[in-house]
Formats: structure tokens, C-alpha cells, sequence
């Protein structure tokens, strides 16, 4: 089974930038999308041509062109839920929990801490119900989360790490003693455990050229339960797919 993960910056944007192609090409039996900007209709208009091959579960946000999630997935999901423990936070369309036979799989938008910092306080809030959401789920069956965290966790997740420290979006010790706090609750990065010294990137900002220089963030996780691990493949960073300002991430697993 693969998985596939990527944030397309608009769904109705990049269906005209070969995303047909881009998929066709990683062939995922479950894609998650973030990030689709679009209301439930105009989701399903634009991803209509599958159909026939993938059942398609969409959060889209109240504020239009904003935010959104979406799975397609080949093999229908026992249970499908769209909501975090908190009213507050189910307005944004973040989160898609979806439960199969052997896991449940979690795909999620993390809020972006904003420019000046603005949101982090609701960030903060945002991670600490993701960890219970995803420790709930976890004492049930195990887990695969993925999606855009929207955090760079250590200086090799990013290219410009001592610029940005605490002070960029992303990269603020709020943001990663977030990510501190998922894994010291026993989840797993998967790349990162693979690959623990490799330097790869998941965005890559649209100003200063920045995808051609390799000036990139790796934001994009596949989160798990230790469980799973003896059940994973490969994993893959798919950077040479264009289209958005991330890539795709695909998780290969045999249950």
C-alpha cells in the first residue's frame, strides 16, 4: 500500500499544472491532500475524473479559499471523522481521520503560526489536542499521521536555520517542543528514523527563487505509531514533482 501526502496550494490551481500526471506517476492507493483552498463542491468538481477509481472524503474550512483537506482513497475506510476535540478548531477543515483495518490514518493541516507570530498561541492549542487526538485514536489501534505540520523539528529541517530561529514561522521552540512532545509520546518520524542524517526538503518558498536553489523547509511528515514501523517499506520525498510550493511524500507499507 502507498500513501501519499501533499499540500497542492489550491486544488483548483494545480489540476491545471500536470497533477494528473504527478499522480499517475506515484500511483498511491491513498492520497491526502492539504491545503485545497476550495469548498466541498468545487473539490469535487475539480478531482470528479477519479471517481471511478478513488472514494473521496473532504474538510473543507467555513472561509472560503482558505485551508482544507481532502483523502482519496481506493479501499473504503470502516469509519470517516472530520473533527478535533474543540469546536474552536473545526472550522479551518484541518483534519481527516480515517479508520481502516489494520490503523487508523490521520490527515492533517496544521495551523501556520502566522507572519509576526500571530497565531502561534493557537498553534500551540492546535498541537496539544492534535497529540490527545492522535493518543486516543492510538489506544485503539495504531496510527499513521501525515500532512503539512507546518514545523521544520531540527537545523537540518531547514536551510537557513539560524535566521529563522524563533522568529519565522515554523521554526519557533513553541513550534518545535510541539513536535518534541509528539515524539516524546512514543510517534515516530518516519524519514527522519530512516534517514537520519540526510538533508531533504518538502517547501520551498515561491520568493527569491528559492525551490531552484534547494532554500527549502521540510514541513511535510508521515507521524506514526512504533507499531507500524515493521510495516514500512520506503519512504519518499518526491521533489522533483512541480506544481505546488510542496512536494509530495509517499509512505510505502505492507500489512
Amino acid at each position: 500500500m502507498r500513501i501519499t501526502t501533499w499540500n497542492v496550494n489550491g486544488i483548483r490551481a494545480i489540476i491545471k499544472k500536470d497533477f494528473d500526471i504527478s499522480i499517475e506517476k506515484i500511483n498511491p492507493d491513498i492520497l491526502c491532500l492539504q491545503e485545497t483552498k476550495a469548498q466541498d463542491n468545487e473539490v469535487e468538481k475539480a478531482l470528479n475524473h477519479y471517481k471511478n477509481q478513488y472514494h473521496l472524503y473532504i474538510d473543507s474550512a467555513e472561509k472560503k479559499g482558505y485551508s482544507g483537506t481532502t483523502i482519496l482513497t481506493k479501499t473504503e475506510p470502516e469509519t470517516i471523522s472530520k473533527d478535533i476535540d474543540d469546536p474552536e478548531f473545526n472550522k479551518e477543515g484541518r483534519i481527516l481521520t480515517a479508520e481502516y483495518p489494520d490503523f487508523f490514518l490521520v490527515n492533517v493541516y496544521t495551523p501556520n503560526a502566522g507572519q509576526q507570530l500571530k497565531r502561534l498561541d493557537f498553534k500551540e492549542r492546535w498541537n496539544e489536542l492534535f497529540q490527545q487526538h492522535l493518543e486516543a485514536l492510538h489506544k485503539k489501534k495504531p496510527v499513521i499521521a501525515c500532512g503539512d505540520f507546518n514545523v521544520a523539528h531540527h537545523a537540518i529541517d531547514l536551510k537557513n536555520p539560524k535566521s529563522n530561529y524563533n522568529k519565522t514561522a515554523g521554526y519557533t521552540q513553541v513550534e518545535i517542543d510541539g513536535m518534541d512532545s509528539l515524539l516524546n509520546a512514543g510517534f515516530v518520524d518516519v524519514f527522519r528514523k530512516l534517514h537520519p542524517d540526510e538533508v531533504a526538503y518538502t517547501y520551498w518558498g515561491y520568493r527569491f527563487n528559492a525551490r531552484a536553489r534547494n532554500a527549502g523547509w521540510r514541513i511535510d511528515y508521515f507521524i506514526v505509531s512504533p507499531e507500524i514501523m515493521k510495516h514500512i517499506k520506503n519512504i519518499t520525498i518526491h521533489n522533483e514533482i512541480m506544481g505546488s510550493d510542496h512536494c509530495p511524500v509517499s509512505l510505502d507499507v505492507i500489512f
